[in-house]
Order: structure tokens, then C-alpha cells, then sequence
């Protein structure tokens, strides 16, 4: 009998595309959504889903409504939770649903380089989270993503200007397409894929000077990028009125890259999925 698999995020990008592949298998699935309106179409274009899905509603830091969500499903694809000071406590929360309801191996989305000590500041709640599931005691799969390469050309402003204190830094980045791959293979044979951790990066590294150059040709939309000290890249963002914790990040993210945290290439996509990983040109064609 093949396990239940519980997908969250299926509202987004990653956990979208994870779904509307899994409901080609002839297999069973559970949907998790803050929203049961909101619960996407898995059908292909011209053929219908074959699996057997459900919907199990409720919020990261919700005890109770997880454990109802959860109940019979045994490999779950999380996908973290929003940004937000209390992150990690809803992790912690939803992991112990999960736990209380069954769920016996965790697929977690988490991020390169993930730890205490990461310059990005919010791979340091990936890093809490990986040790509350290693010390679970259940079956884990950490799938850490770089920053997302379909991503890149967005941090744009409305000028065309990418600002941040990134300087020549170079980055791994990797398509949503790509990661949605790696957690399909995992997730359709999750025990030979237990314990591992997964580097999924691009095939080539970027610098903020190359995202900009090749988008524009991409494109047609002229990108340029600027070189921001620190102190400029905090007075540039504090008009957004965003709190600490989120400028801090935004600026960790040009940081982490300037020194060198993400430019490791790893050939971890290749070998989960049997394909290359898409270039930034591939992406912004949709493919």
C-alpha cells in the first residue's frame, strides 16, 4: 500500500507544482491550505487527476486543527511558513501536529547553508527547524534551496535598479521548477531518500551585474544593478515601514551573497532528477 502524502503550500509556487505532478500518480494525497476555498485545480490539461485527494485545513500554529488536518498521512512536504518573528515557534507547532497525528517522515524546504551562524538571517530559523526534526525521531528529507532564480529579476525596483550590498558576490541560484522536481522524485520513493540533505542550486553562478545584463536581453526590460554600502541599503528600504527583522533580511540576502555564503554549485538537482537545471534564461521563458 503506498503511503499518504501530504503536500502544504499548494496555494504557492513550489508546493503548486509538487501537486499538480503528484495528481498524475495513481496515488493518495492530502492537501493542507489555510483556505479550503482556495484549494488549486490538479487537473492536466486534457486528463484528469488519477490520485485520490483530500483537503485538510489549517494554520502553521494551529495544535488541533493540524492534528485533524494531518491524520493519516505519513510522508509530509513542508513547506515553511511565511516570514515572521514567531516562524520557528509554528514550525515547532505544526511538526508536533504532524507528530501527533502519524506523520512518519518530513520532507522540509529548507535553506543553503541553513545554521546559527548563516549571514542571511532567516536561514538561521531553516537551521532551528532542521534540529527540532532531527530530534524528532522521525524519517527526514532537508531539501535546501539557494535563492530563487525566477526570483532574481523581481528584486528589481521600478526603475530597473537591483540595490543591494552585494558587490562582485556570485550565486548558485536555482528555478522553482527545479526544487518542485527534486521534492516530486522524493516524495514518489521518500525512504530512499531518508536522512539526506539535499544542495539544490542552479548549474552556473550569477552576480547581480549578470542577472541584470542577461534578464535584459531576456526581456526587453532594461535592469541595471547598484552596488549599495550597508548603511545605504538600510536607509534605501526604510521608507517600506517593514519591521527589523524583515529589513535585516532583505539586507542579509546581498550580504549572504557577497561573501561568498551561496555560490557553492552543487550537483544535487541533476542527480535526483536526471535533468540539468534550468538557466535563468529558461526560467524567464517559462520553461
Amino acid at each position: 500500500m503506498q503511503p499518504t502524502i501530504g503536500i502544504t503550500g499548494v496555494t504557492g509556487h513550489v508546493g503548486g507544482l509538487v501537486a499538480r505532478q503528484l495528481a498524475q500518480d495513481d496515488r493518495s494525497l492530502r492537501l493542507i491550505v489555510r483556505d479550503a476555498a482556495r484549494v488549486p485545480e490538479l487537473a492536466a490539461a486534457g486528463s484528469p487527476a488519477r490520485a485520490d485527494i483530500s483537503v485538510g485545513v489549517t494554520e502553521y500554529g494551529d495544535e488541533h486543527a493540524g492534528r485533524r488536518a494531518l491524520e493519516g498521512v505519513d510522508v509530509l512536504f513542508m513547506v515553511s511558513a511565511s516570514e515572521s518573528p514567531n516562524r520557528v515557534a509554528e514550525h515547532v507547532q505544526f511538526i508536533q501536529s504532524a507528530i501527533d497525528a502519524g506523520v512518519s517522515h518530513f520532507v522540509y524546504t529548507s535553506f543553503t547553508g541553513a545554521g546559527p551562524h548563516a549571514r542571511f538571517t532567516l536561514a538561521r530559523d531553516h537551521g532551528e527547524t532542521e534540529d527540532v526534526l532531527r530530534a524528532s525521531g522521525r524519517d527526514h528529507t532537508f531539501l535546501r534551496d539557494n535563492f530563487y532564480l525566477d526570483l532574481l529579476p523581481q528584486w528589481a525596483d521600478e526603475t530597473g535598479v537591483i540595490r543591494g550590498p552585494a558587490g562582485d558576490g556570485r550565486i548558485a541560484a536555482v528555478a522553482r521548477a527545479d526544487v518542485a522536481d527534486v521534492a516530486v522524485a522524493v516524495l514518489r520513493d521518500a525512504a530512499a531518500h531518508r536522512g539526506q540533505v539535499y544542495a539544490l542550486t542552479g548549474g552556473e553562478t550569477l552576480t547581480f551585474a549578470d542577472v541584470a545584463r542577461r534578464a535584459s536581453v531576456a526581456t526587453g526590460r532594461t535592469l541595471t544593478f547598484h552596488d549599495e554600502t550597508v548603511d545605504e541599503a538600510y536607509a534605501s528600504r526604510a521608507h517600506f515601514g517593514a519591521p527589523a527583522f524583515m529589513v535585516d533580511a532583505w539586507v542579509s540576502t546581498y550580504t549572504g551573497i557577497r561573501d561568498g555564503e551561496l555560490e557553492a554549485i552543487s550537483d544535487d538537482v541533476r542527480r535526483v532528477t536526471g535533468h540539468a537545471p534550468r538557466t535563468l534564461e529558461d526560467v524567464l521563458a517559462g520553461r
